[in-house]
């Protein structure tokens, strides 16, 4: 048992390979990309509004459709059910989400020059729990918005929650919520990592042979 965990650690310590390097600099690329991609759309569609009302979610900013009227909308919609208006102020998340972004890229760049095969594995699993603490935080947030109803409100509706992933009926409207270009480009820069580090490891076993 000693002698495998040894041997496993000698594996992670080896550098990363010139294969694992591109590939972590495509990933690079990729997830910068991302930052500038929007990353989720929320859409309501009812009778009134055949064409739909859209929120674009990028990693700094909220871009309602119509050249920014959807959001006074959606507002106005929101006000009626006693709902918090949605301000992009309030969106802590998008004054955290860039330098997140900007870490992540530094480290992969430093896994590029210096970094081992344990520096890839460690990438990944930060970054995968930035991307569950994100997904997280986001279905919160329509948690809460759907839930802290003021009941004052002119109209009255039952307490709900917001899909996160799908469409669903909400009075006469239909709710969509979908991942977009930049969230698939953040799935890409993990899948980018693990490829690399399966790419390094293998290297290194062959060499070891």
């Amino acid at each position: 048992m000693n002698a495998r965990f040894v041997s496993m650690q000698r594996l992670l310590d080896r550098p990363v390979s010139l294969t694992g390097r591109l590939l972590v600099l495509v990933a690079v690329v990729v997830l910068l990309a991302g930052a500038t991609l929007p990353l989720w759309r929320i859409s309501l569609v009812a009778p009134q509004y055949a064409e739909g009302l859209t929120l674009d979610m990028y990693a700094y900013q909220i871009v309602a459709g119509n050249d920014g009227q959807d959001l006074a909308e959606i507002n106005t919609l929101n006000h009626y059910i006693g709902m918090k208006h949605i301000a992009q102020a309030d969106f802590l998340e998008m004054k955290l989400l860039p330098f997140a972004i900007g870490v992540f890229a530094l480290l992969a760049l430093r896994a590029v020059a210096v970094g081992t095969i344990m520096s890839l594995v460690d990438l990944a699993m930060l970054f995968t729990y930035f991307g569950v603490f994100s997904l997280g935080s986001f279905a919160y947030r329509l948690y809460s918005y759907g839930h802290h109803l003021d009941p004052a409100a002119p109209m009255t509706i039952e307490p709900f929650m917001p899909v996160v992933f799908g469409s669903q009926q909400i009075a006469n409207f239909v709710q969509t919520s979908l991942p977009l270009a930049g969230t698939l480009c953040m799935v890409g820069f993990f899948l980018l990592l693990i490829t690399a580090t399966w790419s390094s490891v293998r290297e290194a076993r062959r060499e070891a042979a």
